[in-house]
């Protein structure tokens, strides 16, 4: 798996363009006018960048990522598995679609009475490279490590 880790990851240009409205709308309301893009630099510097543009690159830069043929381990419902990555696509949201291939199938079934060995699967992961989906007892379906 590659893998550049930032201490606080920065979030997607679209949340960060949100906090500078909302920023603008408060300052507005205590009788502060500025413009949006006074407001998108005062949220760089908040988040320790010289300027706006500097930020924005690095909110559109993954905080962590997958390519195809990456090795990756990790837990899949419950079963720690190996594997490589066959398909990995980053949306806009930040989250990650990957298709990945076991190198040992996993049974899929918690049922004593029957099994669905996989040996492939697709999921979605967040940066950190955590599934939002979660198990009845609310693990992840799927923990990259």
């Amino acid at each position: 798996m590659t893998t550049q880790n930032h201490p606080t990851a920065v979030p997607s240009a679209d949340v960060l363009k949100s906090q500078a409205k909302r920023l603008r709308a408060d300052l507005a309301a205590q009788g502060t006018a500025l413009s949006h893009a006074a407001t998108l630099e005062m949220v760089a510097h908040q988040w320790g960048a010289r300027d706006w543009n500097t930020l924005s690159a690095q909110a559109a830069a993954p905080a962590q990522g997958w390519t195809p043929g990456d090795r990756v381990q990790g837990r899949y419902l419950g079963h720690r598995f190996t594997g490589v990555v066959k398909a990995a696509r980053l949306s806009g949201s930040g989250m990650w679609s990957l298709t990945l291939r076991f190198d040992t199938a996993i049974d899929v079934v918690t049922s004593p009475l029957f099994s669905n060995m996989r040996r492939q699967i697709n999921a979605v992961v967040d940066a950190q490279g955590v599934s939002p989906r979660k198990t009845s007892d609310g693990q992840p379906h799927l923990v990259l490590t």
